[in-house]
């Protein structure tokens, strides 16, 4: 038999305990509730006290569930997840939100954007925004569902996904095959095309010994502070670009771009490309694109693996 609705606990408490339950930390909780460690304790201990049962149990890292608290939660995640979701509707006039994702500008133009197409034929009906930035968004703003982040593993959140690796090698347009043809003349006939980046990895200079360097640097420079106009302009057949392989293998593969073979093997940069959900318990269009994403990870590391870099 159900209790009675006038007996029934607090519903306030329970965003508390879901909180909780979903992050298994009482910080981390009170983070995501814009709260104090306090509050959200002591919203934990007056449920238990309505029900009269322990619901978590507290350990030096985090918490634990009892058995009760996991019956508990099993039974009203879900459905609080609902209730998001249909608040969110609500506050739209009840149109869907956007699936929101952000990535870099250099990431977004050459990896996101060429792939949509794939996105839009698995699921016509979703609704995606791109957002472009080099500046790292606060995804507990509540704004941004996705985020590809581009970073070394250690500073990966525990939470975040890896994608794929990067591999750094030379690429120009095939127009400039003459030249491309005799690898230790290539750099030193043509212009490089350098990213103004503080990265090292990602510079000639790293790139090329020092006398490399002297007799390459003669030819001239351009230099962009975008990673997606570098490789518009190997496109346009303005010089040799360093090409991060992961993000522009399309453009190898349709024939647009050629590596410059015969210079150094493709060296594996520190970085690799991330993915961080706002959420744990994502709503499905959210979860939907996430997947898609995975997929298209999955592909990217398939074919970077037939060229012997991943």
């Amino acid at each position: 038999m159900s209790v009675p609705l006038v007996r029934l606990f607090s519903l306030d408490l329970l965003k508390g305990f879901i909180a909780v339950g979903r992050r298994m930390s009482i910080t981390l909780a009170a983070e995501d509730l814009c709260l104090t460690q306090s509050a959200v304790s002591r919203q934990i201990h007056a449920l238990e006290e309505q029900l009269g049962v322990k619901l978590f149990e507290r350990r030096h890292r985090g918490v634990a569930f009892t058995p009760e608290g996991e019956r508990l939660f099993r039974a009203a995640d879900g459905a609080v997840q609902q209730l998001q979701d249909l608040a969110a509707e609500i506050r739209h006039g009840g149109e869907r939100r956007p699936v929101t994702v952000t990535a870099s500008i250099g990431v977004t133009a050459l990896w996101l954007l060429p792939r949509l197409g794939s996105l839009q034929h698995a699921h016509p009906r979703l609704d995606v925004r791109l957002s472009a930035s080099n500046q790292f968004s606060d995804l507990r703003a509540g704004d941004i569902d996705l985020a590809i982040r581009y970073c070394p593993e250690a500073q990966a959140p525990a939470s975040a996904t890896r994608l794929f690796g990067e591999s750094i090698v030379p690429v120009a347009h095939p127009s400039l095959g003459a030249d491309l043809g005799r690898p230790g003349e290539a750099l030193a006939r043509l212009p490089l095309l350098e990213f103004d980046d503080p990265r090292p990895w990602l510079q000639w200079r790293h790139w090329l010994d020092s006398s490399e360097w002297q007799r390459a640097s003669r030819r001239g420079i351009l230099r962009f502070n975008q990673y997606d106009q570098v490789i518009y302009a190997a496109l346009a057949g303005q010089g040799v670009a360093l090409g991060r392989l992961e993000l522009i293998l399309p453009l190898l593969q349709g024939g647009q771009l050629s590596l410059v073979r015969g210079t150094r093997p493709a060296q594996a940069s520190p970085n690799a490309y991330w993915l961080l959900q706002a959420e744990a318990r994502p709503r499905e269009d959210v979860r939907r694109v996430a997947a898609w994403i995975g997929e298209e990870a999955a592909r990217v590391r398939e074919a970077a693996a037939r060229l012997g870099v991943e």
